[in-house]
């Protein structure tokens, strides 16, 4: 680690947290601070310390068109927080959940708007830090010229709803830049989002990730504007054969009973983790692993090691991160049964 990240990560001066206790974090995230809201708030370092360990949440829930058809409930937050979590990923479709605009405008609800309110409320008022995901990859990845409009409308909207929020929310320009949308052209509309953003939220710390499904391999791809307000952002799936096997949706079904834990397993998840480090310390940008797991069809003895092993590395290089996902699949929370998936829970967050 390059002295100058050991003096932002470990060397800020301090009092106690707005939101989150220093108590509750984990020890290469503890440090206190001034309890009044000012500028060093937004330092990216330490808000990316802060966000600590998260958990991705409420994408696929129902609750952004019907909230009485709503999976997630408002204990859940406390819940989430209790079980050692220090952030939220909010999981955002704003095309999805309203309906085709029409010229320019972004076509958002005020019942989705709503909502969206509902849930930064709940997870601040649980002590929990929050990163608003902008997670239309899939449209944005087939129509990026047809769709930018649209997108630059949505984050114009969102970002002045949430301009007043403390330095405890961020924005996460776009999950997974992919496709037609390369590497190339989302450096360029990068820009475009975040002067959008910057226009209400001068300040905000805003989470933005390589192209290619924000894989490690397009962090050299990746041209980030001159501003010091920015968490970079990885994704981590590796190997794909392993972590996804018989994921229909990934085109595995019948694709399972792939094994990992070997020596040379391990060393492929150090020599990725390791190139990432390398461009960070570099670019001076701090790294947030802003999703990671296994599907539910891996044998689980190996899937609980690829968990603890891939959480274990991050958290050794000072990185955040945020598990794929609460519910849905992947899961580390049962809605049904009203309880934690306790092997997957422990896998990510060891008891005390």
């Amino acid at each position: 680690m390059c002295k100058y990240m050991v003096t932002m990560w470990f060397g800020l001066a301090v009092g106690s947290f707005t939101l989150v206790s220093v108590e509750s974090l984990p020890a290469h995230a503890q440090q206190s601070k001034p309890a009044s809201l000012t500028s060093s708030d937004f330092n990216a370092f330490e808000i990316n310390q802060r966000l600590g360990r998260g958990v991705n949440i409420i994408g696929y829930d129902p609750l952004w068109r019907d909230r009485s058809r709503a999976r997630f409930r408002s204990e859940f937050f406390k819940m989430i927080r209790d079980a050692g979590f220090h952030h939220v990923r909010i999981n955002l479709h704003p095309f999805r959940d309203n309906p085709k605009p029409s010229g320019d405008e972004a076509g958002l609800r005020e019942e989705y708007l709503t909502t969206l309110d509902w849930a930064v409320d709940g997870a601040l008022e649980a002590g929990l830090l929050v990163v608003l995901d902008f997670h239309e990859f899939q449209a944005m990845g087939k129509d990026p010229h047809g769709l930018k409009s649209l997108y630059l409308a949505c984050w114009n909207v969102i970002a002045q709803r949430q301009q007043h929020r403390p330095a405890e929310v961020l924005f996460e320009l776009l999950n997974e830049p992919n496709s037609a949308l390369t590497p190339e052209l989302w450096n360029q509309l990068l820009r475009e989002a975040l002067a959008v953003v910057r226009q209400s939220n001068p300040r905000r710390i805003v989470v933005i990730g390589p192209g290619q499904w924000n894989n490690i391999s397009a962090l050299d791809r990746l041209d980030l504007p001159d501003d010091p307000n920015i968490i970079v952002t990885i994704h981590y799936y590796n190997p794909f054969e392993f972590t996804h096997q018989g994921a229909a949706f990934a085109g595995r079904a019948d694709k399972v009973g792939i094994r990992w834990g070997s020596e040379q397993d391990k060393q492929a998840v150090i020599a990725d983790f390791d190139r990432a480090q390398a461009w960070a310390q570099k670019h001076r940008r701090p790294l947030y692993l802003g999703e990671f797991g296994v599907y539910d069809r891996a044998p689980q003895e190996d899937r609980l090691a690829w968990l603890s092993f891939v959480t274990r590395e991050a958290e050794k290089r000072g990185w955040s991160w945020a598990y794929w996902q609460f519910d849905g699949d992947f899961i580390v929370f049962d809605v049904k049964l009203g309880q934690w998936v306790e092997p997957i829970l422990r896998a990510i967050i060891p008891s005390p």
